[in-house]
């Protein structure tokens, strides 16, 4: 091998080393280290939300602050319905335009099959109750949404209505910094405080 070729082969050695390093570098640095102080960052800042704003009962984890989930019991406020069957890994809206007039039938059998549960005109339906958010998990209904579901719950509860609307009113969140969206009502949350009260 001539003197040459050993030079030109310890150069080109030479000039992969530096990019290698730097690629090494990156990938561990920022892929990795960076991810791990972030997580560690987040949890222990906002540790509710670094772990999916889980509420537990009894040690058990019954639900997320921030997922939507169905009630069966005439007990429990009823969320907005959802087009991904309240599965988190499947969130999805409906996709259907406006125009589309399979979303029109649908809204319509779900302002009656509502107006018949909560006792009230199809006209008196809120109709976050009958349309589906985009993302098909939205936790909060509007006080009107919850308004409505009152006279059921109660009387499914054996309780007073008026009972049951100081619940919703005291789980009504003002909008955030008191300016951002418009008052809201977790419908879980709201559910366990009722749950919790002394029988």
């Amino acid at each position: 091998m001539s003197m040459t070729n050993t030079t030109t082969q310890l150069q080109d050695h030479v000039g992969l080393r530096a990019p290698l390093l730097f690629a090494a570098v990156i990938l561990l640095g920022f892929g990795l280290s960076y991810s791990l102080a972030g997580a560690a960052l987040g949890r222990v800042l906002f540790p509710a939300s670094a772990t999916g704003s889980t509420i537990e009962r009894d040690g058990k984890v019954i639900g997320s602050a921030l997922v939507a989930q169905p009630f069966a019991d005439a007990r429990y406020f009823q969320p907005r319905p959802s087009a991904a069957n309240y599965d988190p890994m499947a969130a999805a809206g409906s996709n259907l335009a406006r125009s589309n007039p399979d979303l029109h039938k649908r809204i319509d059998d779900a302002i009656t099959i509502v107006a018949a549960r909560e006792g009230i005109a199809p006209s008196a339906v809120p109709m976050e109750l009958v349309t589906r958010s985009g993302g098909g998990l939205d936790p909060h209904l509007t006080p009107a949404g919850a308004r409505v579901q009152v006279a059921r719950v109660a009387k499914a509860r054996g309780l007073d209505a008026g009972i049951v609307q100081q619940a919703v009113d005291a789980a009504t969140e003002a909008p955030q910094f008191g300016v951002l969206g418009q008052p809201r009502i977790n419908v879980l949350l709201l559910n366990l405080a009722l749950d919790a009260r002394p029988r």
